[in-house]
């Protein structure tokens, strides 16, 4: 029978979570010495039953550090004799960067858009808080336990929290990217107490981006795009328009040529409408002062017979060209200098 002198796990896996120290034919003598390193914990287990948890430290077993073994074993003397015992050493550090995602898009109630579906993604960080809840929850008896075998898990109680914790934030769904930081926080505290169930501690929760359906985001884009243009219409029209016949004008074809013909009328027609509503304003603005209607000088219209423009203060009475003189409307010669007026 062999004797266990020191019993220790010097830890060579970064993703190992629980591992069982090979005891094979060995047996645990009193004075066997047993040491649990930092962000390590030991636990004794008897016949299935978890036993005695030894923290980080250095430990000479006997009776009294294995109180609950003693009573297991029914020791009525104390520690004296060999026995066999499971020992499990169960890592306590804190496993960082572990991904997750939504494998099915979670749907969401917005006020604007109605029921939409968006996925998430991002990592999370855990660690084990209390190590025999752990062993009682999840590992069972295997000789070793790997985060890759409780991501899948752990990676469905998040998704769950981050449907509810979405739903309860209220936040729309076009705010979300601006609030990542809440809602990682509401989702870490929602999960802290599923999490300690089965013995572990979310430490860390990061939303690294939300992604809305591609139909939807497409509209959103179309919609910016007409934010935009709404202020500059007809600009754009006009551009749209010679675009299109200038891309006309390359095909030589009769379906071409008939097309550009068109485009051309069209765009023939808006601008003959541009030059024309010009025109009229510029006739507008020249209209004589006999008509009583616009003045020469600025092209306000006028109402009655005013002798000065109410806009401009251009003079709006007949004058002589040569000395400045008022005259009448119908004078054939200036009454002060005589001058030919018609």
């Amino acid at each position: 029978m062999g004797i266990l002198k020191n019993i220790e796990w010097t830890d060579t896996n970064s993703n190992l979570i629980v591992w069982k120290y090979p005891v094979t034919k060995d047996h645990v003598n009193k004075g066997s010495a047993l040491t649990v390193r930092e962000s390590q914990v030991a636990i004794f287990i008897d016949k299935g039953r978890l036993a005695d948890v030894f923290l980080p430290g250095f430990y000479k077993l006997d009776t009294n550090n294995m109180p609950v073994l003693t009573k297991l074993m029914s020791w009525k003397y104390g520690f004296e004799t060999p026995f066999k015992s499971d020992i499990y050493f169960v890592n306590t550090k804190q496993f960082t960067n572990q991904k997750w995602g939504t494998v099915n898009p979670i749907l969401v109630r917005d006020k604007d858009y109605g029921a939409v579906r968006i996925r998430g993604f991002g990592n999370y960080s855990f660690r084990v808080k209390d190590a025999y809840v752990f062993m009682e929850n999840l590992s069972g008896t295997h000789t070793s336990f790997e985060t890759t075998q409780i991501t899948d898990y752990l990676r469905s109680m998040v998704v769950s929290g981050i449907s509810d914790a979405i739903g309860e934030s209220k936040v729309p769904v076009l705010d979300m990217a601006a609030n990542l930081q809440e809602l990682s926080r509401i989702v870490q505290e929602k999960e802290t107490t599923e999490f300690e169930k089965i013995g572990l501690e979310l430490t860390n929760f990061v939303f690294e981006s939300f992604s809305l359906p591609e139909e939807l985001e497409k509209a959103l884009d179309k919609n910016t795009s007409l934010g935009m243009m709404r202020g500059n219409m007809d600009v754009y029209t006009q551009m749209e328009t010679l675009a299109a016949m200038k891309e006309a004008a390359k095909n030589p074809g009769a379906a071409g040529g008939t097309m550009g013909a068109g485009m051309g009328l069209g765009m023939g027609m808006g601008l003959g409408n541009m030059f024309a509503n010009n025109m009229n304003q510029m006739q507008a603005n020249s209209q004589p002062v006999a008509n009583g209607k616009f003045c020469p000088s600025c092209g306000a219209q006028l109402s009655g017979n005013p002798k000065f423009c109410p806009e401009c203060g251009q003079n709006l009475k007949p004058t002589c060209p040569n000395c400045g003189a008022e005259v009448k409307a119908n004078a054939k010669f200036c009454p002060e200098c005589g001058t030919k007026l018609k």
